[in-house]
């Protein structure tokens, strides 16, 4: 009963309640900009918040967090420029929908079925948080290795037509992503004696430069096309559309807590594994993957959304952020005298069950707030391309200037513009070199980690791939992704033993 009343207690209080629901309209629009991130979001309010009740505070946080994570969807549909990088698989379908004149029934189906994500979410931590921490915490250096070769063999479903093309365009972003220095020796990496380049190129002003930039001077050479008009009779999705994708929502939303509960993945992780399994589970869809297909749209907006209850798993029940928004929630709750951990469960379960229901609440005015104002969002994608390419220009550039509020990142963000366009121009795709850009950290920093552990002996470190259950799954799922792969497969394995397969 105590845990029902405190579950209970944001949506009782007005001023509770009122919080909750601003910090989730904040947080949607905040997500939308480009550069803008939650995390900088939640790090400015906790300087205005300390001297606030912890409820209180906790409720704008909240709400801001849960928010953020959802709007950034909202750009990668219109204007192919994700939000945040856990929006870039969003893009992959949602824009090609966009320009079909559906964003408004794609902006309403992410919207369903990211609160479902949410709400599956929210249901395993609650049910299942000391369970699911136990399990993360048994990740050895080896196995976040293997999690991010995993991920780095998502290429191939975001490579189009040609693999080759994918496989080089996610190897360049993983040369990106060691630029700087070493994070175990600070040694100098690709720097070339430029002092700039120390802190590395940062994997935002990437994002926006190969996505916005880039589509903006593709669109330069379509002037004279018409502008394709939204249909926006259609917002709250068809019941039979959310029968359909349903399954395939809770399948991705599941895959989102588990790899949000991983220690310093994320949401974004979370996204391309989950566009992954749709693409290789959806035996026919209605429209091919990356040319609009819905389940492309769905999966990542239902994993990235439940990786949120994924990642308050480790942070309430062993005091270890799932991602870089709940580090800083850490330092919030240190503030307001709260110790996240083991402690928090047994000394003040009260705050488990208040944040439970607050993330709960957050997720229902997300479901309120993303199905309004669609039809006046939508008008950007109406815009004449002479002004829709300025304005995309334009934010681009606050957005790139605002992640250190730093002109390098800007400058970063146009070079990386260009190449985009001319990575289109000749058949690249450009989601690869983000992917590698995003698990390039935590592929090298684990992999010396992993290395160093076993005292520098290449042949130690896979002879204990073996000793683990654990371990043995991922290299097998690996070994799996990487022989599906092969002409082999496509050409004798698949048809022999899957000979109804499509």
């Amino acid at each position: 009963m105590d845990a029902l009343n405190y579950f209970a207690m944001s949506w009782l209080s007005p001023e509770l309640l009122a919080l909750t629901a601003l910090g989730t309209f904040l947080g949607i629009y905040v997500g939308a900009i480009p550069g803008l991130s939650v995390t900088m979001a939640v790090s400015i309010l906790i300087s205005f918040t300390f001297s606030w009740d912890v409820n209180n505070a906790l409720c704008l946080m909240v709400g801001v967090y849960m928010g953020g994570v959802y709007g950034g969807s909202r750009t990668a549909i219109l204007l192919n420029i994700p939000g945040a990088p856990s929006a870039i698989a969003t893009a992959l379908d949602g824009y090609p929908l966009a320009k079909k004149g559906l964003a408004g029934e794609a902006i309403g189906l992410s919207t369903v079925m990211s609160v479902v994500g949410g709400f599956i979410g929210i249901l395993v931590l609650a049910l299942a948080a000391p369970s699911i921490a136990d399990f993360a915490i048994t990740f050895q250096p080896r196995d976040y290795m293997m999690l991010g070769i995993l991920g780095i063999m998502l290429v191939g479903s975001l490579s189009g037509s040609s693999l080759a093309k994918g496989i080089f365009a996610g190897a360049f972003g993983l040369l990106i992503g060691t630029v700087g220095l070493d994070p175990m020796t600070a040694d100098e990496r690709f720097t070339f004696g430029i002092i700039e380049l120390w802190d590395g190129i940062n994997p935002v002003a990437v994002m926006i430069g190969l996505f916005g930039i880039s589509e903006a001077l593709h669109q330069l050479q379509h002037m004279d096309k018409a502008v394709i008009k939204q249909k926006i009779s259609r917002i709250i999705p068809r019941l039979s559309d959310v029968k359909k994708y349903l399954p395939l929502s809770v399948r991705t939303s599941f895959i989102g807590v588990i790899v949000g509960a991983l220690p310093g993945t994320g949401g974004d992780i979370a996204a391309l594994m989950a566009y992954d399994h749709a693409k290789r589970s959806t035996k026919e869809p209605d429209v091919a993957f990356g040319e609009g297909a819905k389940e492309g749209l769905i999966a990542p907006e239902s994993a990235n959304n439940a990786a949120v209850g994924g990642a308050y798993i480790p942070m309430l029940t062993l005091g270890i952020p799932g991602d870089a928004v709940t580090a800083v929630f850490i330092g919030a709750l240190f503030i307001h005298g709260l110790n996240p951990g083991p402690l928090l469960m047994v000394e003040q379960p009260h705050m488990f069950w208040f944040t439970v229901g607050n993330l709960t609440l957050a997720n229902i005015f997300i479901l309120i707030f993303g199905l309004t104002g669609i039809k006046l969002f939508s008008k950007i994608v109406e815009c004449p391309k002479g002004i829709l390419i300025p304005l995309i220009f334009l934010l681009s550039i606050v957005g790139a200037y605002a992640i250190n509020n730093a002109i390098t990142d800007v400058w970063w963000m146009l070079a990386f513009g260009v190449f985009g366009y001319f990575m289109r121009l000749y058949g690249f795709p450009v989601g690869p070199v983000i992917l590698g850009v995003i698990l390039s950290a935590l592929t090298d920093e684990n992999w010396r980690r992993a290395i160093l552990t076993e005292r520098g002996s290449v042949i130690d470190l896979f002879a204990h791939m073996f000793t683990s259950p654990l371990s043995v799954v991922l290299l097998m799922t690996i070994v799996l992704i990487l022989v599906t792969k092969t002409p082999l497969w496509s050409k004798v394995i698949k048809p022999k033993c899957f000979p109804n397969a499509s």
